[in-house]
């Protein structure tokens, strides 16, 4: 057949159909896009996000698609008026582009962009959809309609079959009776003749891709193929996502672990094995990042404890600010560096800060307007008033205080580093830790508050003491809460009895024991 009755034969079907759905900006510089339809009955839709956008989009195109009627097995490729590169590959710049590259049944395909601007229906051959990348089959012209695109028409291929002449019998390739051979009317057929063999259906072949990989389509066991793919669609997915998990990419690293294991014992990969050990890695990684994010840590099988300062950074501010408090108490005694671990959290960034009357009041202090008088005749506190005036202050009209050690410099730099968002973080946790309702119902001093507050800073992360378990030295106990060595037994059978030590003993110099369950989400484990 020449190339003018190929292109005849062409013309004579009927033209795939086609159908864009594009995602553009609605404004310049603003958040909002439009979706539009190349159907000219399609309004376009303005929405607020791009990812409500893509929703959109998706959704349209496949509402297209539900009220279109199948593809059509008498139609030619969409694509094919448009001269895209699978047909003018074939045919010069200037020339009609000839169909021997067609081949297969009609399907209707969808084809997008990578970065999820737009998105195109069209009725297409199997090879042209399989040209594009990114297409998607969604429907096939039934396989008794017989391969359509090779030839310009049925019709056509009818006409060519009636040319052929009396008597002469095609090819056939099966053992099947007789009987069961197609035969032109009025034409015999010679005894021994088989019946065309019936198309064996072609088996599914799965592709994926993770880690870099191809998994491949004849990997069995079928169930790992089938995880391996799933998880590399499951990858990509979580990259898309716009705010990270990290306990469900914890989850994601686990199966890959998994996976890579089996995939290298059935191939016998040693690459596959090193694999694996880092996706176990990264995902010990991810779940500690978790951990640390939610305030979230292993206490027990299946347990975990919510801390009330989340994160290693507030855990070691935390211990910033007690020791700055130990090394600029203006006076002495434990009342005095209670007293000023308080005032310091409240005043932290700026040298400034408000402070009631009932902020003191709840501290156990022996005189707290003796102890107020003492600190501002040592410059070490500034108040517009006098001490029985900050006392009497209520919420609604607070007294404000100077700390003139902690403004910051002509640099512009305070001893502290940390933000405004968690100064105030800090100071409720010590505050929640001080004013710990048994503490208060035990009458405890402020020497034990301080060591309550010395323990809290110095475990690990299963609230036993010391960053491994190994206990505490007691001379730093003892020099920070300001009592002499032999006091601190007192005040561990204090804490013990308020329920907030456990297990503890002083052997060798050293406090050893662990935070009771109760007080762990005060914690801040030792790195």
């Amino acid at each position: 057949m020449t190339v003018e009755g190929t292109v005849s034969g062409l013309e004579e079907r009927v033209a795939g159909r086609a159908w864009t759905v594009r995602l553009d900006a609605a404004d310049r510089g603003g958040a909002t896009v439009r979706v539009s339809c190349s159907r000219p009955a399609c309004t376009p839709q303005v929405l607020p996000t791009a990812a409500a956008g893509r929703t959109a989009a998706v959704a349209h195109l496949a509402t297209h698609l539900r009220a279109a009627s199948g593809p059509r097995p008498e139609a030619y490729c969409a694509c094919r008026a448009e001269e895209c590169h699978t047909h003018v590959r074939d045919a010069g710049p200037r020339e009609r582009a000839v169909p021997s590259r067609c081949g297969g049944p009609v399907v209707m395909a969808v084809i997008n962009d990578r970065q999820g601007r737009w998105w195109r229906a069209l009725e297409c051959c199997a090879r042209c959809a399989a040209a594009h990348s990114s297409a998607k089959i969604v429907a096939t012209t039934p396989a008794a309609a017989g391969p359509v695109a090779t030839g310009p028409h049925p019709a056509a291929a009818v006409r060519a079959g009636a040319d052929r002449p009396a008597g002469a019998i095609g090819p056939h390739f099966s053992h099947a009776p007789s009987s069961a051979a197609p035969a032109t009317q009025g034409v015999p057929v010679p005894q021994g003749v088989p019946a065309p063999r019936a198309p064996k259906p072609r088996r599914s072949r799965r592709y994926g891709k993770i880690a870099q990989r191809i998994v491949p389509h004849d990997l069995h066991p079928v169930a790992l193929r089938d995880e391996l793919i799933e998880l590399g669609d499951l990858f990509r997915a979580y990259q898309q996502r716009p705010e990270p998990d990290l306990a469900e990419l914890a989850d994601l690293h686990s199966r890959k672990a998994k996976a890579f294991r089996i995939w290298a014992e059935v191939s016998g990969v040693t690459e596959l094995v090193l694999e694996a050990r880092r996706a176990e890695q990264a995902a010990d990684a991810a779940l500690l990042q978790h951990q640390q994010r939610t305030g979230q840590s292993p206490v027990g099988e299946g347990e975990v404890t919510n801390r009330l300062l989340p994160g290693l950074t507030q855990w070691e501010h935390a211990r910033t600010v007690l020791a700055h408090v130990a090394e600029h108490t203006p006076l002495p005694g434990p009342e005095a560096r209670l007293m000023a671990v308080m005032l310091t959290l409240r005043s932290a960034l700026t040298g400034t800060g408000n402070l009631v009357g009932q902020d003191v009041r709840g501290l156990p202090l022996t005189d707290p307007e003796e102890l107020i008088g003492r600190l501002v005749d040592s410059g070490w506190l500034s108040i517009p008033g006098t001490a029985d005036d900050l006392l009497e202050s209520r919420p609604e009209s607070p007294t404000p205080i100077t700390i003139p050690s902690l403004m910051p410099g002509e640099d512009g730099q305070g001893p502290f580093d940390f933000g405004r968002k968690t100064r105030p973080k800090l100071s409720g946790w010590a505050q929640r830790v001080v004013g710990d309702k048994k503490l208060r119902k035990k009458k405890t001093g402020a020497a034990t508050r301080l060591l309550a507050l010395a323990l809290a800073v110095r475990t690990s992360t299963d609230g036993r003491l010391g960053a491994d378990g190994e206990g505490i030295d007691v001379a730093a106990l003892t020099s920070w809460c300001a009592v002499e060595p032999d006091e601190l037994e007192a005040l561990v059978e204090q804490l013990t009895a308020a329920d907030w030590l456990a297990e503890a003993a002083v052997t060798d110099g050293r406090l050893t024991g662990r935070l009771a369950e109760r007080v762990l989400q005060v914690s801040c484990p030792l790195p």
